[in-house]
């Protein structure tokens, strides 16, 4: 097959530019990293409007089509892959509605949001002493997803969760488990470490992410959870490894990268592998193609539901915050 062309919509301003631009970046180190592949970023302005316009745009110029970054913006890249029969590989949505919202014209990479405090919970129940979950929910649908996978799993594993916003009785010790912007996370975390009685343990979805401890006065000891953390061992049987992806991303910018960079690299790789098997750019060929796969990137498993295209492979990762320093939680027990 001759050189593929992934084209993609990314916020390299507006909203979502602290993270699209990761992304961006994480792209352009795949492409270094893989031949015959070349890659057209154009800026969707975190703005719905524009995503619909650039998608337009890139599906008549380029062999695959990558989604971009937030659930909100995935929402819409859905809504054209349907109406104009395109297939879009979701790296950047999360969200249970997005991730289902177009069998056979979306393909997900990450975990589906429902099951972002999974590893938190699980960390919980390791604890000798159960105490009450406080969760604390922030604003659209992306944190309503986050706290109801989060009551979910805390009811199997018998804890008992009581919304920030309802009446608990503080005497006693509790745990917090915040979703919502980030802002949002780090304006309840950042509460909560100065209230008098406050938790025994903090996990939130803000504080996967290394920005964190740039904003939170006292980040030490919180927990967080990221869709990929470096060290996780991955073995990538499509795509680059991550010893080679991580050199080149800091060669390329002086820094260590944040998910958002690897998760997209690992949707253009799985989407070639597809193209490659499918043998073109067929939207029913590259759906049949992915499917079927069961795999791994340094992401992490990949594996989606036949019936929908969400993932059911990729697991999250808990971290910890340690003097300022990033790290993963080892240890931690398997998947039920």
């Amino acid at each position: 097959m001759s050189c593929l062309r992934v084209g993609v919509a990314l916020s390299v301003t507006g909203r979502f530019a602290r993270f699209g631009t990761q992304a961006a970046e994480g792209l352009r180190c795949w492409r270094e990293l893989t031949d015959g592949v070349d890659v057209v970023v154009e800026d969707d302005e975190s703005d719905p409007r524009t995503v619909r316009a650039r998608l337009h745009g890139l599906a008549a110029r380029c062999d695959l089509l990558l989604g971009p970054y937030s659930t909100l913006l995935a929402r819409t890249a859905a809504e054209v892959a349907s109406a104009e029969d395109l297939l879009v590989w979701n790296h950047g949505g999360s969200g249970d509605d997005v991730q289902a919202a177009a069998p056979g014209h979306v393909v997900s990479v990450l975990s589906p949001t429902s099951r972002y405090a999974e590893p938190f919970v699980r960390h919980l129940a390791g604890h000798e002493e159960k105490v009450p979950l406080v969760l604390a929910q922030g604003r659209g649908r992306f944190a309503r997803q986050v706290i109801a996978g989060a009551e979910r799993h805390a009811e199997r594993m018998g804890i008992t969760t009581v919304r920030a916003d309802a009446p608990f009785t503080r005497d006693q010790p509790w745990d917090l488990f915040t979703a919502g912007t980030f802002e949002e996370d780090v304006d309840t975390v950042t509460a909560a470490r100065t209230a008098p009685g406050g938790p025994r343990i903090i996990g939130s979805v803000a504080a996967g992410v290394r920005e964190f401890a740039d904003v939170v006065p006292d980040s030490n000891g919180v927990l967080g959870v990221a869709q990929w953390f470096p060290g996780g061992h991955h073995r990538a049987e499509i795509g680059p490894s991550e010893n080679d992806f991580l050199a080149t991303f800091t060669r390329r910018t002086g820094t260590t990268p944040d998910y958002p960079a690897v998760q997209a690299a690992a949707a253009a790789a799985l989407a070639v592998q597809c193209a490659e098997t499918a043998g073109g750019r067929d939207r029913q060929g590259l759906w049949a193609a992915a499917t079927h796969l069961r795999t791994s990137t340094m992401f992490g498993d990949f594996a989606v539901a036949a019936e929908n295209g969400s993932q059911v492979g990729h697991r999250m990762t808990l971290v910890r915050w340690d003097e300022g320093r990033l790290a993963a939680l080892e240890n931690q027990p398997p998947e039920p």
